[in-house]
């Protein structure tokens, strides 16, 4: 059987590094976008533009989840006043995680990996961490990367401005975008 990965990008930026290293190095992938995580819906609407670009230019499919913020909404309530990430933000990293291994095993896809690595915000081994028993639950075998190592934040720099990619200046959710309004 061949592998297939499944690539879970959070946004067209994050996942630009990731999406060059894979391909040269021989995978059959495919984008996974979430999105339920991100508000408003304009905002999502460039996010996934920034991915269609990607895509396209790496010949690659891009399979997007149906915009609906009720899930994320419910996992994370009562979380509203979290610190960024704290608590919140594992429930929303654990969320996009589980609902790609979803969607690799409903694809009958073999492996899964994800693009929330290259963020200097983030806790790479955390994600690795996760979604290695996210994957697991599904059979799955996970490709742990940190996308961020050798100058990954600088290839993605320059890789958004070869393509014309959206760039954003908030993680996605809407306690983040108030975040960055009150500075």
């Amino acid at each position: 059987m061949e592998e297939k990965l499944l690539f879970h990008a959070c946004c067209g930026p994050c996942a630009t590094t990731g999406v060059h290293a894979l391909t040269e190095e021989g995978w059959n992938i495919a984008l996974y976008f979430y999105g339920g995580n991100i508000q408003p819906r304009d905002e999502w609407q460039r996010r996934l533009e920034a991915l269609r670009k990607l895509a396209d230019s790496y010949r690659i499919p891009l399979i997007v989840r149906p915009y609906d913020t009720s899930e994320w909404d419910r996992r994370t309530a009562g979380l509203e006043n979290e610190r960024e990430g704290g608590r919140r933000c594992e429930r929303c990293i654990r969320l996009q995680l589980e609902s790609a291994a979803q969607k690799a095993a409903e694809l009958s896809l073999t492996t899964l990996c994800t693009s929330l690595t290259l963020s200097p915000q983030k806790h790479p081994r955390l994600i690795n961490a996760w979604g290695a028993e996210l994957a697991g639950r599904y059979a799955l075998d996970w490709e742990g990367r940190i996308w961020r190592k050798k100058d990954g934040q600088l290839f993605s720099v320059r890789e958004c401005k070869r393509l014309g990619l959206y760039r954003q200046n908030y993680c996605g959710c809407r306690y983040s975008m108030e975040r960055l309004n009150h500075f």
